[in-house]
């Protein structure tokens, strides 16, 4: 029963950070809410008609592939291992909540399992401040999953500002792919 509780103040408190939908969110379709999407390693930024609100479950995370690991198993939600963020911004967006209490769950069901949240930022704006942003970004999402459950020694938080883009472009397609935090786990 603390268990419920517990669940529902944290989803409370994070909804309560988020912001209002984009007209992109306003326009997406009901997902499935089984725990198992399709995705690539990596996640994009939502654009219209795209479908990524896999919200989080109660039960155990188990792998459904012949690998074993979840964390390699593109069709579950752990595969997934970047959260983007607005312009100059650290708050975590709704669509990439559940990305976030997937993580936080999986790490309070192995008490072992170590990571390392990299905050990243685009070129634009000095060296210091996009290291000072990278942090920000890297620490709310250790934040997230510290309230979702995880301890705070499993979670590193470390910035690379704007040294290891994903995208190399100097246009808004590729400063949204570089304004991130990637979950990154041993051994990956």
């Amino acid at each position: 029963m603390k268990r419920l509780i517990l669940a529902v103040a944290v989803s409370a408190m994070l909804a309560a950070c988020g912001s209002s939908p984009t007209k992109e969110q306003e326009g997406a379709a009901v997902e499935d809410r089984s725990g198992a999407t399709a995705g690539s390693q990596q996640q994009k930024p939502q654009t219209q008609g795209q479908n990524q609100n896999a919200g989080p479950t109660s039960k155990p995370l188990e792998s459904s592939s012949m690998s074993g690991n979840p964390l390699k198993d593109p069709s579950n939600i752990l595969s997934k291992r970047s959260v983007y963020f607005e312009l100059d911004s650290n708050v975590v967006k709704e669509e990439f909540k559940p990305v976030v209490a997937a993580h936080a769950r999986y790490l309070q069901q192995n008490r072992g399992v170590k990571m390392t949240v990299q905050g990243n930022a685009d070129e634009r704006g000095s060296r210091e401040y996009n290291l000072a942003l990278g942090q920000r970004r890297a620490d709310a999402v250790k934040q997230a999953m510290q309230l979702l459950g995880a301890q705070p020694d499993q979670i590193e938080s470390v910035s690379f500002g704007e040294e290891k883009p994903k995208a190399t472009g100097h246009d808004e397609a590729s400063w949204s792919e570089n304004r991130r935090a990637d979950l990154a786990y041993p051994n990956d």
